[in-house]
């Protein structure tokens, strides 16, 4: 299945209805120009060009599922001010529900004001105090969110650490959710994850992973997988929750199931160029939420997140990543590299430390054709990377007589490469595959036409535990056939 059809997924998010729930605050971007210094402080002299103000905390990730084309409604808590005010109508200008958005009188809403000279951020200034729910406040937003969830999909709690996910607020939040068949990822901001027992997903980064654990990770050491994932699952059986989902920066993320009898998952970051992470955390939240509640599973639903933030970090300030966007960055694999054996072994080491598991194929590829690519669809089912060995060119003369083959094995590489299917390909020198075969250990081989009792490659893949896959064939397709109708 090319691409997993990742992208049939972000088509069904306007269907989506997303209940958000968070810690909002107003952000103030003041941007301008510094060419001198103060004569009073040796400090710079901004000269403010324009003044943007925009939704802060969780109000960016309403920002983003709006952005993303859901139905969304949103929760939270402002002060009767004027910045409280300005939230509700960036709500509303936005498309969200600001319906829930409840004021509590004495309280004043959080500003963050930042000044930016260029693409250099010169100083930020917080006006904030932390929440104390009263009683009243807490009885009505309760009570308003319970009214809406039998329409929600899934709810997200965006912790800021701002007050509003107290003792007796969150678990409320949570029991009332899971009681109306709704899924509750959080974001969280607090060590102590007793509040959040219930959740169905807690999506921490690595530095409040490791709060939480109480343990160093690298995520570039031996056996960080094995490390993570143990310390993960005893999180998650002391505290309740189902599962976590860490994310490690420029190193990707790891989701961690509760159940030992499930497999964890490591992706790579898709970032190519890194421009501001600010806000990529609640671009990760909103769509991996999104991705979730329009039936996507959870390893694709990390890869649809992943691309998300991969887009929004590529841009400056606290972005957004659009619907169009993130289908164009699903639909457009990226270049896949042509390795050599050497590089081969040392990924195919990497995808076993982040269980994944390794499809593998084999053949000369000369002049592709549609039995090729059916080939190459059903091997990628079986599979989460599937690595291409290819027959060189002295290898195919070998095989096949001194008129093969038509493509040298650089344009050869370069077509299969290219196809949706692959991820990998590797040249091997070789008449068999069987020393690459070796060296790789796949966990699936897949090849069309060739029982078990005549297929060395199957049978040595079985013999280590591994399973070897025969794939029907598509008739009416040959390479040979097609040479032979040129030549004729």
């Amino acid at each position: 299945m090319p691409t997993e059809n990742l992208y049939s997924f972000v088509d069904r998010f306007p269907g989506m209805r997303m209940l958000c729930i968070g810690d909002m605050m107003l952000d103030i971007f003041t941007y301008g120009k510094v060419d001198r210094l103060s004569p009073e402080a040796p400090v710079p002299v901004l000269k403010e060009t324009r003044v943007r103000q925009m939704l802060g905390g969780s109000g960016n990730v309403v920002a983003n599922l709006c952005s993303l084309d859901c139905t969304t409604l949103f929760a939270g808590v402002v002060g009767d001010d004027a910045p409280g005010a300005d939230l509700r109508g960036y709500l509303r200008e936005l498309g969200a529900d600001a319906e829930m958005l409840i004021t509590q009188p004495g309280y004043h809403t959080s500003v963050k004001t930042r000044y930016v000279s260029g693409s250099q951020h010169l100083l930020r200034v917080d006006r904030e105090e932390r929440l104390c729910l009263t009683e009243e406040v807490l009885s009505t937003l309760l009570g308003t969110i319970e009214a809406k969830l039998p329409d929600i999909n899934m709810v997200l709690l965006s912790d800021y650490g701002k007050g509003l996910f107290d003792e007796r607020f969150t678990p409320a939040v949570i029991a009332m959710s899971r009681k109306a068949g709704c899924p509750v990822i959080v974001d969280p901001k607090t060590t102590d994850y007793t509040i959040y027992r219930g959740a169905t997903l807690v999506k921490p980064n690595r530095k409040e992973f490791e709060g939480v654990t109480g343990q160093s990770f690298d995520p570039t050491a031996p056996g960080f997988a094995d490390a993570a994932v143990a310390a993960g699952r005893e999180v998650c059986r002391r505290y309740g929750v189902e599962n976590l989902l860490v994310t490690l920066s420029e190193h990707g993320m790891i989701y961690i199931p509760g159940d030992e009898s499930k497999k964890y998952r490591w992706i790579p970051t898709e970032a190519k160029e890194v421009f501001d992470v600010s806000g990529a955390g609640d671009t990760s939240l909103a769509t991996l939420g999104a991705a979730m509640a329009a039936g996507a599973s959870m390893k694709q639903a990390m890869r649809i997140a992943n691309a998300a933030s991969g887009i929004v970090v590529a841009k400056f300030g606290t972005a957004t990543v659009t619907r169009k966007e993130l289908k164009h960055k699903l639909e457009n694999k990226e270049e896949i590299s042509v390795l050599n054996t050497e590089q081969a072994v040392a990924l195919a080491e990497e995808l076993r430390t982040q269980g994944k598991t390794i499809g593998f194929t084999n053949g000369c590829f000369d002049i592709l054709h549609p039995g090729h690519l059916a080939s190459f669809e059903r091997a990628r089912d079986l599979c989460d990377v599937l690595i291409v060995g290819l027959n060189s060119d002295a290898s195919v003369r070998r095989l096949k007589g001194p008129t093969r083959p038509v493509n040298n094995e650089q344009a050869r590489a370069a077509m299969v490469s290219a196809l949706k299917p692959v991820n990998y390909v590797v040249i091997f020198e070789e008449d068999t595959a069987l020393p690459l075969i070796d060296k790789l250990r796949p966990d699936v081989i897949a090849k069309e036409g060739y029982p078990l009792d005549r297929w060395p490659e199957g049978r040595f893949v079985v013999s280590y535990g591994g399973q070897a896959v025969e794939l029907p064939r598509l008739d009416g397709f040959s390479t040979t056939s097609i040479v032979d109708k040129i030549n004729s």
